[in-house]
């Protein structure tokens, strides 16, 4: 009981924290920071923060040359898709942007069927149906206000990149721990942040005060290092389905903080078209869980 407590508050808590990237971005841009130097802090401090936790447990920082280059590709992948969401803060509602970003486990369902010729059930297409219907009333907005239709296309490619990921990941397995799996991911991502501030001509800008280093140091512990860090944990106390029904929580956490914290409007409209993703992905989740209980 004390192991199913835990996982379940593990769950709930890498939830609620990832969902608080609103939380440290906007406050940066509204002081002037520009994406790429808001990404650059958020994963080089993350990437400080994992180093030291490997160096307190003793494991070891070395990998294949094959690996390196795996690292870097899944790196830039993760990396693209957090550049992509965070750029559609700026053309749109960051608590609409994280709700339409948690289509990705459909858009999962999706590419397996089409990569790896995975069977349409008629669960997969309901949740389909129903996250399309869901983006629908999201892209139109309250008052018959449309949302941007830059920030859409990035915050949908944000997700499929993300789908991308999770896919490459599933299939790959190595010998390497997840706290040196998670270092790696996100040491090349940070390069790939670099790499595209050069390409952007968005030059790294200088933190200054208490008020943006606490803002970046939130966007590396809570949805970077804490997240990744408690939904291990959760997925070995209580399984894969429970700890990624937790994930509803996500959308739901930024959501509140966009409206609570920074006024963002929320309208019957929105609150359907988030009820419909959200019911979409836990019908999509329990359906792919038990096809794999099945196997």
């Amino acid at each position: 009981m004390n192991t199913k407590i835990k996982g379940f508050a593990a769950g709930i808590l890498a939830a609620i924290f990832y969902g608080t990237n609103p939380l440290g971005t906007l406050p940066l841009y509204g002081e002037g920071i520009n994406c790429s130097s808001v990404l650059f802090y958020r994963y080089g401090l993350a990437v400080l923060m994992f180093a030291i936790i490997i160096l307190v447990r003793g494991e070891s920082f070395k990998i294949r040359a094959g690996h390196a280059i795996r690292f870097a590709a899944l790196g830039a992948v993760f990396a693209l898709s957090s550049l992509t969401l965070y750029l559609s803060f700026l053309y749109m509602d960051a608590g609409v942007a994280s709700t339409l970003l948690f289509c990705y486990p459909i858009i999962t369902a999706v590419l397996m069927t089409v990569l790896f010729h995975e069977h349409v059930t008629w669960g997969t297409a309901i949740s389909i149906l129903l996250a399309i219907t869901g983006i629908a009333l999201l892209y139109h907005g309250g008052d018959g206000v449309k949302i941007s239709t830059f920030g859409f296309v990035l915050v949908m490619l944000s997700s499929l990149l993300y789908a991308m990921y999770i896919v490459a990941v599933n299939q790959w397995h190595t010998t390497l721990s997840s706290l040196q799996f998670t270092f790696w991911i996100v040491l090349f991502g940070w390069l790939t942040i670099l790499a595209f501030a050069f390409v952007a001509e968005q030059p790294i800008q200088m933190l200054s005060g208490i008020k943006q280093w606490t803002c970046a140091i939130q966007l590396a512990l809570l949805p970077t290092v804490l997240s990744l860090f408690l939904m291990t944990v959760a997925i070995k106390s209580i399984g894969s389905t429970p700890s990624a029904i937790m994930g509803a929580l996500e959308p739901v956490t930024a959501v509140a903080i966009g409206v609570g914290l920074f006024g963002e409007a929320f309208t019957a409209r929105f609150a359907l078209g988030i009820l419909l993703i959200l019911i979409a992905v836990v019908i999509i989740i329990l359906k792919k869980d038990k096809t794999a209980q099945q196997k």
